[in-house]
């Protein structure tokens, strides 16, 4: 049997549910992020932490700390107890998905590795995923701490270190549980194609991790339109070089030039993203490899066609306060572009 496809279907579905886990998991972040629920819990408390206060007493004991908070004291001053309960949920929740996900994966994966159902090369690869979780997680406590200080809003470069090892750690299992089903029947050779491939990998990349910064200095916020950005197609604050220095760059949420700069790159990304990728779909469709590529290519255009709507209606609607809907939806637009590209890049992969 080959390589690829000896696993037991229960590993394969275990598989599944963990990419699955995950996905919710970058879901349920984003919804943390835009409701402003992130800073709500304060310490990180891998095991006592599990348990959410059960009595008034612990209630007023968690909201007294949120009170200690700049966030509170410079935003969410007189918040109610009501109020509290609701961005702690989300805070709280985000946090137990991540446990739950530990214990999917763990007693399971000892299960298997016991039963001999996961050879060498998957274990490392786990492993690795494993390795990748950790990191997510540490850079989420550094994240959340960033905004307990000083500030009252984590800050976006940390926030964007998280989410992009967040979207890293997904990918990887992905492309892991892409693995263990087996498609090299299909396997594209053409060099053209791995090329574009891999370029369009790229490009979703660097527009996740842009949009990182963007949602993580609300950069929607200073300019909701579309097409045109300050009544062109750059904003002129941009042409002023006194505004390009570290300064700005450092303490962007003191002033409006590293929303301006950060909404042009990722409109400017977009776009070519969108050209390059309808490009790219239409010449490989003419190539007609295979039913399963030809499948693939039009998931892949039509999660990059939903995305960009998605985009732009999130852009638009940031009138005084970003649209959380629209938002979270964006977020999982993104998951699903990302999937889109990588299986296009596994199916025109090396043989290994």
């Amino acid at each position: 049997m080959s390589e690829r496809t000896k696993y037991p279907s229960i590993v394969k579905w275990w598989l599944m549910i963990g990419v699955f886990m995950i996905f919710m998991q970058v879901v349920i972040g984003g919804i943390t992020r835009l409701t402003g629920s992130g800073l709500s819990i304060t310490k990180w408390e891998i095991v006592t932490g599990t348990f959410p206060p059960t009595n008034e007493a612990s209630w007023q004991h968690e909201f007294n700390l949120y009170k200690e908070t700049p966030q509170y004291q410079k935003i969410n001053e007189g918040m109610s107890m009501k109020d509290f309960k609701f961005i702690y949920f989300w805070e709280y929740f985000h946090r137990l998905w991540a446990r739950t996900m530990g214990f999917v994966f763990a007693i399971p994966f000892f299960i298997f590795l016991a039963k001999g159902w996961i050879d060498k090369k998957l274990r490392n690869q786990l492993l690795i995923v494993v390795l990748l979780a950790a990191l997510v997680a540490s850079l989420g406590w550094i994240m959340v701490a960033s905004g307990l200080v000083n500030r009252p809003w984590v800050n976006a470069y940390k926030l964007t270190l998280h989410l992009s090892a967040a979207f890293v750690c997904y990918g990887y299992l992905l492309w892991t549980t892409f693995g263990a089903f087996g498609f090299e029947k299909n396997i594209i050779r053409n060099t053209q194609l791995k090329k574009w491939n891999v370029n369009l990998l790229i490009l979703v990349s660097l527009q996740i991790v842009l949009g990182g910064i963007m949602s993580g200095m609300k950069a929607g916020l200073t300019y909701p339109t579309w097409p045109l950005i300050d009544g062109g197609f750059m904003p002129s604050i941009l042409f002023d070089g006194a505004n390009w220095n570290w300064e700005n760059f450092n303490n962007y949420d003191s002033h409006p030039f590293m929303a301006a700069l950060i909404q042009t790159l990722h409109r400017s990304v977009a776009y070519i993203l969108t050209f390059v990728g309808i490009w790219y779909f239409v010449k490989a469709l003419k190539a007609n490899y295979s039913s399963l590529y030809n499948r693939s290519l039009y998931f892949w255009i039509v999660t990059l066609s939903i995305q960009v709507v998605l985009g732009i209606l999130t852009l638009i609607n940031c009138i005084g306060v970003i649209p959380v809907g629209l938002g979270v939806f964006h977020q999982a637009g993104a998951l699903f572009v990302l999937s889109a590209i990588l299986f296009l890049n596994f199916q025109s992969r090396r043989e290994i």
